[in-house]
């Protein structure tokens, strides 16, 4: 049986544990409080940029050390970066928990050198253009910009160019000292671990963490004018393009909303790959290569996306039929034919998903980092199953009503695409 246990150092960083010593694996993981939410103008990009640099090197390993090192311990390690946090993790065998702690330590306190920053500065480009260039040509961040405005939510993950061209090593190290401190991260830790060893090793190894130093006051944003690079056009023109693609954006559950698994239930009914509303009725028939819906859930707001792909010509027609769905789905609910078979997918993808410690430690991580909060995989099962049919009309009467608020097109021009 997983048990849960807690505990906050004498220097604010909190650990969140789920431990089953029935397990093979250990899973641990850095879970810090920056993401692109948490940036200004001048360091947009900045927590994903940042993210790269955690792996070159620390007054003790170089960058070569780093990666070998973790090569060495086998498992699974990587690291990622969101509107709300940067995550640095991985899965190993329980024996390597005491140099996996101190590796990942080691790790969180980075020499930010000033080569490496330059040189890392040509792979975060080369990323933003590789990004760019591919379908739907930046559109979700477009949706993002211009649903949430382009700063906080809004802002890209990746920054933009200019604001990446423009970034300082010296902005870097402030953001670091501002946002890498303890009362700021959570580790979090899944599978046979040990407890006791992991909180008395960090606690001797994050002790130095409280004398980073405090980074003068940031430049206020001028909110009146947009960030450098930033356009919020819904058309996005691309030449020679084959389709067309759609993007609709609406409010949606928060993180800490009661209705986000009937909402999870919901965009399973009406959007899954297989066997939902809108592959019936747009993909079965060969109206559109894609068409989805999903809820996206943010710590204190959500959004709600749908998302279209299909020929030029169809665009119009296929708008109309979504709608039509959604309206429809509102106004008279789910079978409980659906209801049961997107509840049984739910749950079976919870259990398997728990087998893993590695799975498991991105809920645990993420939940205590931006709710304090811990939901066992037998509360998550119960939260499913216990929803009926009048839970998910509420949820679809509450987020498929509304005209989406948000859209945006990417087409190779503007005519017949509204």
């Amino acid at each position: 049986m997983a048990l849960f246990h807690t505990h906050t150092l004498s220097n604010g960083l909190r650990i969140a544990a789920e431990i089953d010593h029935r397990c093979y694996s250990a899973a641990l993981g850095y879970f810090v409080h920056a993401g692109s939410r948490n940036e200004t103008d001048g360091e947009s990009g900045l927590s994903h940029f940042l993210e790269h640099m955690m792996f070159k090197g620390t007054e003790s390993r170089s960058a070569a050390d780093v990666n070998r090192e973790l090569d060495e311990l086998g498992g699974n390690s990587n690291a990622y970066t969101s509107e709300e946090q940067t995550v640095y993790y991985a899965t190993v065998l329980p024996k390597f928990q005491d140099r996996l702690v101190e590796l990942l330590t080691d790790m969180l306190s980075p020499s930010l050198e000033e080569h490496e920053f330059q040189t890392e500065r040509k792979v975060i480009l080369e990323e933003i253009a590789k990004y760019e260039d591919q379908p739907p040509f930046g559109a979700f961040e477009r949706a993002m910009e211009i649903h949430f405005g382009p700063r906080g939510l809004g802002r890209r993950v990746l920054g933009t160019k200019e604001s990446i061209e423009s970034m300082e090593a010296s902005t870097m190290r402030d953001y670091f000292n501002r946002r890498y401190r303890p009362d700021n991260i959570v580790v979090a830790a899944s599978g046979n671990v040990d407890f006791d060893g992991l909180v008395e090793a960090l606690e001797k190894q994050t002790k130095p963490w409280s004398d980073r130093s405090a980074p003068p006051p940031r430049n206020p944003d001028d909110t009146n004018s947009l960030p450098v690079g930033i356009d919020v056009d819904p058309i996005l023109k691309v030449d020679e393009l084959a389709q067309s693609y759609l993007i609709q954006m609406n409010r949606g559950p928060s993180m800490a909303s009661e209705d986000r698994f009937a909402s999870r239930i919901l965009a399973s009914i009406l959007g899954d790959e297989g066997g939902s509303r809108l592959f019936w009725e747009l993909i079965d028939t060969g109206r559109a290569e894609t068409a989805t819906v999903w809820p996206q859930e943010f710590a204190d707001c959500g959004a709600w996306f749908t998302y279209l792909v299909c020929e030029k010509s169809d665009l119009t027609l296929n708008k109309k039929l979504i709608q039509d769905i959604m309206t429809r789905t509102a106004e008279q609910g789910v079978t409980n034919e659906e209801l049961e078979q997107a509840v049984n997918k739910a749950t079976a993808a919870c259990i398997m998903q728990s087998e893993r410690p590695g799975n498991r430690l991105f809920s645990i991580g993420s939940r205590w980092l931006t709710q304090s909060e811990y939901i066992s995989t037998d509360e998550m099962l119960e939260n499913f199953r216990s929803l009926d049919q009048q839970k998910i009309a509420a949820a679809a009467a509450e987020y498929l009503t509304p005209q989406p608020t948000t859209e945006v097109i990417v087409s190779d021009g503007i005519e017949g695409d509204c």
